[in-house]
């Protein structure tokens, strides 16, 4: 499975993007997807999930504020992320796996990610 991100870039705050994630399988519909990210110098942290039947998770630095979803005719993930924030500058990585979890130990197949910087 190869996973490819687009849709990064440079916003300014109380902006939005659009992340997608496109997977290279034809098992895409039966797996789980979920975006992560990575500030400088911190730990990959789960941002959101969405499983193969549709059930989303949120972090709760995003909740309210980000919205997952999927086309399985497309194999692309969605990422749509409203009201950014400085903190939410970070590099995105879509990761495939067999179950939403929060740990990044859990998921088998990594995109190469995507920057997204907000300024203030």
């Amino acid at each position: 499975v190869q996973l490819v991100e687009s849709g990064g870039g440079l916003v300014q705050a109380g902006g939005s993007l659009r992340l997608s994630c496109a997977a290279s399988t034809q098992t895409f519909s039966s797996l789980d997807m979920s975006w992560f990210r990575q500030a400088p110098g911190k730990e990959r942290e789960f941002v959101a999930g969405i499983s193969w039947s549709g059930g989303v998770s949120y972090a709760d630095s995003v909740k309210d504020r980000f919205t997952i979803s999927r086309d399985n005719r497309k194999d692309t993930v969605f990422l749509l992320m409203n009201t950014l924030k400085p903190t939410d500058t970070a590099v995105y990585y879509c990761a495939a796996g067999t179950a939403v979890a929060t740990s990044p130990d859990e998921y088998d197949y990594w995109g190469q990610g995507t920057q997204v910087t907000v300024s203030s």
